[in-house]
């Protein structure tokens, strides 16, 4: 006779709406440079370790300081964003624009129209 697994499979995660309660905040105080850069996050997926995580970000204009100690994957879903390193490399991401900003990123965030993304972040 086979014996038959019970192992339960993860389930899919998705990113259709409606989506959960959001947290929303901003980023430190000291790191804004410009507007008011009020964001809401809806964290869909964090693995087992707390390592990894996926979900939808959002933000208001404003410009802040950015310093990435993860590695995350960016897709625009809407908006109009501009990313500057301290190196000096500059790029404006809008709908349907992917990016990644890895580990140890430094420079700016600049949301020109409030932005929408779909993220994926390893820490």
């Amino acid at each position: 006779m086979t014996e038959v697994s019970t192992t339960t499979l993860p389930r899919l995660v998705s990113f259709k709406e409606p989506l959960p309660e959001g947290e929303t905040y901003r980023p430190p105080a000291d790191r804004i440079l410009s507007g008011d850069p009020e964001q809401t996050a809806w964290e869909l997926f964090t693995s087992a370790d707390g390592r990894f995580h996926s979900g939808i970000w959002e933000s208001k204009p404003g410009k802040w300081r950015c310093v990435f100690t993860e590695s995350e994957f960016c897709h625009i879903l809407s908006g109009v964003l501009v990313v500057t390193g301290d190196d000096g490399q500059t790029a404006t991401y809008r709908a349907g624009d992917a990016f990644l900003s890895p580990a140890g990123f430094t420079g700016t965030w600049d949301v020109v129209e409030t932005v929408r993304k779909q993220f994926a972040f390893y820490e």
